[in-house]
C-alpha cells in the first residue's frame, strides 16, 4: 500500500513538471524515508525498487514520454533489475534518486538509479528495460531519441553476459 501511495504522490507532483526535462537528462527526484519502508532501523531491500518504481514514473512524467506511451498503447516492461548496497539508508532519510539513461541499444534501454543521501551514495540500481506495443518490442530510441552512452559499456555487457547463462 506504500508503494501504491507513493507512486500516486509522484505523479500528482510530477504533473506540475509535465514535459520539463529532456531524456538524455539526469533526472533527481526526492523522497523522506517513512517507518513504513523500514525493516528494524534501515530501508528494507524491496523498498529500493519501490522508490526506483516510482523514480520511473517520474522521469516518464517529467519528460513528457507518458503522453506519447499512452496515446500509443506502448508499455514498459523491466527485463531485469541490479542493486548494488554500499551504505544503509536510516528511518527519515532524505533520499535523493538521480535518473539517468545509460545506454539504448536495438531493444533495451538501461537505466540508473542513484541513491544518495546528503550527497553520498549509498546503493545504485541498474534497470533493464524495453518497451512493448502488444507483443511487439519498440526500439527504445524511437521513444527516447539519442540518449545514453553510444557503445554499450562494458559493465552492462558483463551483466548481459551473466543473464544468458543464468539457468
Amino acid at each position: 500500500m506504500a508503494g501504491l501511495l507513493r507512486n500516486l504522490l509522484v505523479l500528482i507532483l510530477a504533473l506540475l513538471h509535465q514535459g520539463s526535462v529532456r531524456p538524455a537528462e539526469r533526472l533527481v527526484t526526492r523522497f523522506r524515508v517513512t517507518p513504513l519502508d523500514i525493516g528494524l532501523s534501515r530501508l528494507k531491500s524491496d523498498r529500493y525498487l519501490q522508490l526506483t518504481e516510482a523514480a520511473q514514473l517520474d522521469f516518464l512524467m517529467r519528460t513528457g514520454l507518458i503522453g506519447m506511451l499512452i496515446r500509443n498503447r506502448y508499455n514498459f516492461v523491466n527485463a531485469s533489475a541490479t542493486v548494488r548496497y554500499t551504505r544503509p539508508i536510516t528511518l527519515f532519510s532524505k533520499v535523493s534518486v538521480a535518473s539517468r539513461v545509460v545506454y539504448s541499444g536495438p531493444r533495451f534501454a538501461y537505466f540508473e538509479h542513484r541513491f544518495e543521501v546528503s550527497g553520498v551514495e549509498h546503493a545504485c540500481v541498474l534497470i533493464k528495460m524495453k518497451f512493448k506495443q502488444g507483443r511487439q518490442t519498440i526500439e527504445p530510441s524511437r521513444i527516447l531519441g539519442p540518449v545514453g552512452a553510444t557503445d554499450k559499456p562494458e559493465h552492462l555487457q558483463r551483466w548481459d553476459d551473466l543473464l544468458d547463462h543464468w539457468p
